[in-house]
């Protein structure tokens, strides 16, 4: 989860812990790509605006690093940015999915389900 602010650091990861999933938190966006190519994740959770490098920037350098590996990692936008353009911004930049702040439980079990279906 890339997150800065610490009390959506603790709602998302309680929330996602009690669903099942282990959480891995990254407060910037260079944080997450370093994180992302260390490890592999089933998705990422994207806040938009964080310190060094925000969301969309992050998302694109990820999913230009993915290039040409065969790799895709789903990334989903969390952000209180809820004005007219923000949805396609995010989806531009290479994110699947995504969801405005504050965080509702239903829409994101529903993004996790959807994005991680087989």
């Amino acid at each position: 989860m890339a997150e800065d602010n610490p009390i959506n650091q603790r709602l998302a990861t309680h929330i996602l812990k009690n669903w099942g999933h282990s959480v891995v938190v990254a407060g910037t966006g260079r944080q997450t790509v370093a994180a992302w190519e260390n490890e592999p994740f089933d998705m990422i959770l994207m806040d938009i605006q964080m310190p060094e490098m925000d969301g969309l920037e992050a998302t694109r350098v990820i999913r230009e690093k993915e290039k040409g590996t065969g790799r895709h990692t789903p990334i989903v936008a969390m952000t209180a940015h809820v004005m007219d353009g923000d949805r396609e911004n995010c989806l531009t930049a290479g994110m699947d999915e995504y969801l405005s702040k504050p965080i509702r439980r239903e829409e994101l079990r529903e993004a996790i389900e959807k994005l991680t279906a087989s």
